[in-house]
C-alpha cells in the first residue's frame, strides 16, 4: 500500500496545471479534538488572505487547503490523501492528537509530501513511528520539546517548595507512559539526574475507572508531589478520590491537557474543569502572549496574536496558538527558500535546513537532538483561580529567562 500511495503522490506532483502552490492543513474540526484544532483553523483563516503568493525565483500564487481529521487516525490519513490527490498540496502542516498526528506524518511519509507538525514531545513523535530514536525520516519534520525538558521544568517547580519532595507518578500504560518511564530518553531518568526519587505505582488504562490502588501506593511511599500526564477527566477523578481518602499532595504537575484552560477533549469542557478548580495544577508552558517573539511574516508580536484570537473568537488564547502560527511560518519559509518550490523533495530539503525566528521562538532543524526535530524551550506554569476563572501564571523560567515570571509556586489548596 505504501508504494501505491507514493506512486499516486509522484504522479500528482507532475500534474500541476499552473505555477500555484498549496499549503495543506490537517485540522481536527470535528470529534473529540475539535476544540484543540481551533488555533490552527484561526491562524489559517487569518493568514490565508494575506499570504497569496510565494516569491522564489519567480512569483507563485499561494493557496491554503484544509481537511478535517475528524479526530481519528484513519480519517487523518485519508485527509492527507485528499490534500495530495485533490488539492495538490506541496507541504502539509498539522498539530494535536497523540494518535492522529503520527497518522498524518506517516501518511505524508508514504505519499512523499513534506510535513511539519508540532504539539507533543519529540521522543513520542519518533517512537510512535520508528524503533530507533535516531531514525531519519525523508519527508516529515517536527518541532516541540522533549520529555527531558518537561522533567527539568517540573523539577524547577518542585524545587520551589520548602523541602525536597518525594514525587509520585500517575502515568498510563500506553505509549505515553512507556516513554515517560524509558530508561534512556524518558522523564524518569531526567528527573533522577536532578536528584529526585520517583515512586511509580504502575500504569492505568485510559479512561481510568478507579485510582484507589494508585492512591494507596503513593500514600504508603510518602509522595507529597504527584506528577502526571493524564487527561483532565482522569486527573479530576484522581484528585476527587485522593481527597476522599484523605490523601492531599502538596502539588500536582501535569503535562497533558492541563496546558489548556481546563478543557478535556474526551468529555467536553465542563467535566473535570470544575473539579480541578482549586487544585492549582502546575504544567508546562511553551507559549504565552508575554513571550518576546515576533512573526517572521509581518513582525507581529505574541501579544498581538493572542489579542486577535480573543477578539476574533470571543475565547481565551490557547498555548497552541503560537505553535499554529509558527507552522504556517515554516511552511511559507520552506516554499520561499526551496530550490524549486514545485518540487516536493526540494521543499523537504528546505525544511531540513531551516533556521527561522518565529512567533513561537527560534526554530533550527540543523541542530536538533535527532534528525527532523527542532526544539523550543519550556518554562513552568501554574493555573491560579481568579474571579473570572483561571489564569496561567509563569512560575519558573530557567530555560527561557526572557519570559517573565508572573507568580510564585502555590501549593495545592
Amino acid at each position: 500500500m505504501r508504494s501505491s500511495l507514493a506512486t499516486v503522490a509522484h504522479k500528482e506532483a507532475g500534474m500541476r496545471p499552473d505555477s500555484s502552490l498549496c499549503v495543506g492543513a490537517v485540522v481536527p474540526r470535528t470529534g473529540r479534538l475539535a476544540r484543540l484544532g481551533d488555533p490552527l483553523s484561526f491562524v489559517i483563516d487569518m493568514l490565508a488572505p494575506r499570504l497569496t503568493e510565494v516569491r522564489n525565483t519567480r512569483r507563485h500564487p499561494l493557496r491554503f487547503a484544509t481537511r478535517d481529521s475528524r479526530s481519528d487516525p484513519v480519517h487523518a490519513a485519508q485527509a492527507v490523501r485528499e490534500l495530495v490527490e485533490h488539492d495538490r498540496a506541496d507541504v502539509v502542516i498539522t498539530m494535536a492528537g497523540t494518535k492522529v498526528l503520527p497518522a498524518v506524518a506517516g501518511a505524508c511519509e508514504a505519499l512523499g509530501v513534506p510535513c511539519v507538525s508540532t504539539t507533543f514531545p519529540w521522543q513520542a513523535y519518533v517512537y510512535s513511528r520508528a524503533d530507533d530514536i535516531d531514525h531519519r525520516f525523508d519527508w516529515t519534520y517536527h518541532f516541540a520539546w522533549g520529555l527531558d525538558d518537561i522533567a527539568a521544568v517540573f523539577a524547577d517547580i518542585w524545587e520551589r517548595l520548602d523541602d525536597t519532595p518525594a514525587v509520585g507518578c500517575l502515568w498510563n500504560d500506553d505509549l505515553q507512559g512507556r516513554l515517560l518511564r524509558h530508561d534512556r530518553h524518558g522523564f524518569a531518568p531526567a528527573a533522577a539526574r536532578r536528584g529526585h526519587t520517583l515512586t511509580d505505582p504502575g500504569g492505568y488504562r485510559e479512561p481510568a475507572a478507579d485510582f484507589t490502588p494508585h492512591i494507596r501506593h503513593l500514600r504508603r511511599h510518602g509522595a507529597t508531589v504527584v506528577t502526571s500526564a493524564a487527561t483532565a477527566a482522569d486527573l479530576a477523578l484522581f484528585h476527587r478520590q485522593a481527597r476522599e481518602a484523605g490523601y492531599l499532595p502538596r502539588l500536582i504537575t501535569c503535562s497533558r491537557w492541563l496546558t489548556y484552560p481546563h478543557i478535556d477533549p474526551h468529555d467536553g469542557p465542563a467535566r473535570g474543569r470544575h473539579e480541578l478548580a482549586d487544585a492549582r495544577v502546575a504544567t508546562l508552558v511553551y507559549w504565552t502572549p508575554s513571550h518576546p517573539h515576533r512573526s517572521s511574516l509581518d513582525g507581529s508580536t505574541a501579544d498581538e496574536l493572542a489579542a486577535a484570537y480573543q477578539q476574533g473568537t470571543g475565547k481565551p488564547w490557547l498555548q497552541p496558538l503560537g505553535l499554529a502560527h509558527a507552522l504556517v511560518e515554516v511552511a511559507h519559509h520552506a516554499l520561499t527558500h526551496a530550490d524549486d518550490p514545485a518540487d516536493r523533495r526540494a521543499v523537504a530539503r528546505a525544511i531540513g535546513r531551516t533556521r527561522l525566528d518565529t512567533i513561537a521562538g527560534p526554530l533550527d532543524w540543523t541542530s536538533g537532538p535527532t534528525p527532523n526535530i527542532a526544539l523550543i524551550p519550556l518554562v513552568g506554569g501554574q493555573w491560579h483561580p481568579t474571579r473570572d476563572g483561571h489564569r496561567l501564571a509563569v512560575v519558573t523560567n530557567s530555560a527561557a529567562p526572557d519570559v517573565p515570571v508572573t507568580a510564585d509556586v502555590a501549593p495545592t489548596s
